[in-house]
């Protein structure tokens, strides 16, 4: 899938999830930083 598709995904979801007022796990900023490791490790992990 490309970035632009999993970026629209992600902003899908992410307002359904607003909608359905569904309280987080985490917060906002350990929620990002951990989505950005999963990104690093999915474009590292690709490389091999």
């Amino acid at each position: 899938m490309a970035y632009a598709e999993m970026a629209a995904v992600g902003l899908l979801v992410g307002a359904l999830h607003a909608l359905a007022r569904i309280k987080s796990p985490a917060p906002p900023l350990i929620a990002m930083v951990g989505l950005g490791g999963m990104l690093i490790t999915a474009t590292w992990w690709s490389t091999l």
